[in-house]
C-alpha cells in the first residue's frame, strides 16, 4: 500500500546588508546539501511564527524583520523510513540586523555570502530558484526604501 504523508513545514531566505552588499545566509545540513532555514510547522504555529522560532533555533538570530510581499511555496518528496513524504515549505524573505550566527547541532556550517556565491553553493534547483526570486525582491524593495 502507497501512503503519502504531507509535511509542512516554513522557512526563510535570510539577508544581510553589509554596507551596499547583500550577504544572504545558507547553511550546510548533515546531509551534505546547503539549503536555507526551515522546520516543520507545530501544532498551533502559523508559518511567520514557526519561521521566527526556526530561525533562532538554527542560528540564534533574533532580530528578524519580514520583508512585505514575499512567500513563496516550494514542494518536493523526500522518503523517510520507507516512507514518501510530500513536504510543502513555505518561504519568507527575512532581513536579519546582525551577522553573529549561533548554528545549532541541526548543521555542520553556515555562509554568509554574495547572492553569486550563494546560487553557486546552494545544492538544489528549487532553492536556488528561490534565491533568484528573493534577490529580484530585495532589489525592488531597496528602490522602495530610498
Amino acid at each position: 500500500m502507497f501512503v503519502l504523508t504531507l509535511e509542512k513545514s516554513s522557512g526563510a531566505v535570510i539577508f544581510y546588508m553589509e554596507r551596499s552588499m547583500v550577504l544572504y545566509l545558507i547553511l550546510h545540513y548533515p546531509a551534505g546539501h546547503w539549503d536555507f532555514v526551515k522546520g516543520n510547522v507545530e501544532k498551533g504555529e502559523n508559518e511567520k511564527r514557526t519561521t521566527l522560532r526556526e530561525i533562532k533555533e538554527e542560528t540564534g538570530l533574533e532580530d528578524i524583520t519580514f520583508i512585505p510581499n514575499f512567500r513563496k511555496v516550494v514542494e518536493y518528496y523526500y522518503r523517510r523510513e520507507g516512507q514518501v513524504i510530500r513536504k510543502r515549505v513555505s518561504f519568507y524573505l527575512a532581513k536579519s540586523q546582525k551577522k553573529d550566527v549561533k548554528l545549532s547541532h541541526e548543521h555542520q556550517d553556515y555562509s554568509w555570502s554574495s547572492y553569486t556565491d550563494s546560487i553557486n553553493k546552494i545544492t538544489y534547483r528549487n532553492a536556488r530558484s528561490l534565491l533568484k526570486l528573493a534577490n529580484a525582491r530585495i532589489e525592488n524593495w531597496l528602490l522602495d526604501t530610498m
